[in-house]
């Protein structure tokens, strides 16, 4: 039954994006994964194909086709959908991991050199723009692995009650393992190993956590108040969030200073996310994407089409020219609107979309894409929901110059085990500089004004709702903006979609 369902979600999407992919293609995926490399195994012909007797189930398309200028495209056109964020993915490890140690890349955002993390110790700083979407109410870390060619250890300190989670994405930007204090993850030593690691658990490793991917980066995140108080207080346990190489694990808890991470230079930033996947560059990428992950159950008619197709364009110059030419004409028109959050995700009530199958995407490339492209490496939907919007409750532009009000009823915030906060970002999906230095307010603010009723109101604009109700206040740009809404740990009316965000309304 599975497998048809694989068959049907194939079927649809070659349906829809593709119009012109034959489907009898589709029913590659009826033979059974685990079947089909019992039987191929160590048989691959000089094409890395099965040698064994061919059936209908396994047909692909052979070499040496001329293949239509119209067919190519249309096939270019749906790699380009399904490996944006792929791509997205080896150019981030390609770029990150040439830093020579962990530091601050331009001082603002963490980097190392592969297989280990980098680590802030305090909030991000509001410049950062090498990631759409951060926030200011975690202390984050970054790292990126290449797990086949060496594993890399996962330092676990006490967090105490402090709300913790290490993200593991693979090459899909999936999230892999469960490491934090929604899984009642214990202090130790966690090992993470690539597809085709096959040793034995360390002595003194707690547990072997596997990637599907060898490509995967971590993005730790930790809690922190915005006070002064707990920035003093959460440095210790900061410094103890250490990945490294296998080679280097002695069974001791290791410590850094994060605080003292060095500046490294980066590329100068535009004002906009730096572009990640350059169309003009993204085939010559994509044949690599192919050969390092492997498909999923259901992807097997997908990869064929995309393998024919770069096996044609790597003989015929004119097809490899139409690669880049629809590369362009799909990032322009497929892939820029998802920056749009009426894009993004399903509707969540009064104006605002929510994430669904963030980080846990399988053929929901939808999801896949529109994420990477407007706000890449989120968590699953069980450690934090998402809500988001570009629009006011009448459906019209959230702006500036206007001054908006958000009001959760008495008991409306967003039930949550862990904490909640509205961010808003500029049009970019990045902080918009302002003298507060306020990007965000939630769970981590303790000054929060409520009202007589004891609901809560706060306020977003260019300009100040009033000195009295500053402290409710994120400051806006003069032009457009948007506002999103983190649930960490969210509680059952979270997952389930019974809570609603609260209408967006101007200030009278």
């Amino acid at each position: 039954m599975s497998d048809q369902k694989d068959v049907n979600s194939t079927r649809r999407l070659l349906t829809v994006l593709g119009g012109a992919l034959p489907l009898a293609y589709a029913s590659f995926s009826m033979a059974p994964q685990t079947a089909v490399a019992a039987e191929t195994k160590g048989k691959l012909d000089n094409r890395g194909r099965s040698s064994a007797h061919t059936t209908m189930a396994e047909t692909q398309p052979p070499a040496g086709i001329n293949m239509p200028p119209g067919y190519a495209q249309t096939v270019a056109r749906m790699a380009y959908v399904w490996g944006w964020p792929l791509v997205n993915m080896v150019n981030r490890y390609t770029s990150f991991t040439q830093a020579p140690k962990p530091g601050l890349l331009n001082g603002v955002v963490p980097v190392a050199p592969s297989g280990k993390v980098g680590m802030l110790s305090h909030y991000v700083d509001p410049a950062e723009t090498f990631v759409t979407c951060p926030n200011q109410d975690v202390v984050y870390g970054l790292g990126f692995f290449s797990l086949d060619d060496e594993p890399v250890v996962a330092q676990v300190p006490d967090f105490g009650d402090r709300f913790w989670v290490y993200a593991l994405y693979d090459a899909r930007t999936n999230q892999f393992g469960h490491l934090g204090k929604p899984y009642k993850t214990r202090r130790g030593f966690y090992l993470l190993v690539g597809p085709n690691w096959r040793g034995s658990k360390p002595a003194g490793i707690t547990e072997i956590v596997r990637s599907p991917t060898a490509l995967a980066n971590a993005i730790p995140r930790i809690f922190m108040n915005d006070t002064a108080e707990d920035r003093k207080a959460i440095q210790s346990v900061v410094d103890q969030v250490v990945f490294y190489p296998l080679k280097d694990f002695d069974g001791h808890m290791k410590t850094i200073d994060w605080s003292e991470a060095p500046t490294l230079p980066g590329p100068e930033s535009n004002g906009e996310e730096t572009k990640w996947v350059v169309p003009e560059k993204f085939f010559d990428v994509f044949s690599h994407v192919l050969d390092s992950v492997p498909p999923l159950p259901g992807e097997e008619a997908l990869y064929a089409q995309f393998r024919s197709l770069m096996e044609v364009a790597s003989r015929d110059p004119d097809i490899r020219k139409l690669l880049v030419s629809t590369a362009v004409d799909t990032e322009r028109d497929v892939i820029q609107p998802f920056f749009q959050w009426r894009y993004n995700g399903l509707p969540a009530g009064n104006g605002w979309n929510r994430s669904t199958n963030n980080a846990q995407t399988g053929l929901d490339y939808f999801d896949r894409t529109g994420t990477a492209k407007s706000n890449m490496f989120d968590n699953r939907p069980t450690e934090t929901q998402y809500f988001y919007t570009d629009n006011d409750a009448t459906g019209d532009a959230l702006n500036g110059a206007n001054t908006y009000e958000v009001v959760f009823a008495q008991g409306e915030e967003p039930p949550v085990n862990g904490f909640w906060s509205m961010t808003l970002y500029n049009d970019k999906h990045l902080f918009h500089p302002n003298y507060l230095k306020r990007y965000s307010l939630g769970t981590k603010n303790a000054d929060l004004k409520r009202n007589a009723d004891g609901s809560l109101t706060l306020y977003a604009g260019a300009k100040s709702p009033g000195v009295e109700r500053e402290s409710n206040w994120v400051p806006a740009p003069e032009g457009v903006f948007s506002l999103y809404i983190r649930a960490y740990w969210g509680k059952e009316p979270i997952l389930d979609g019974s809570w609603k965000p609260p209408q967006i309304r101007k200030a009278v």
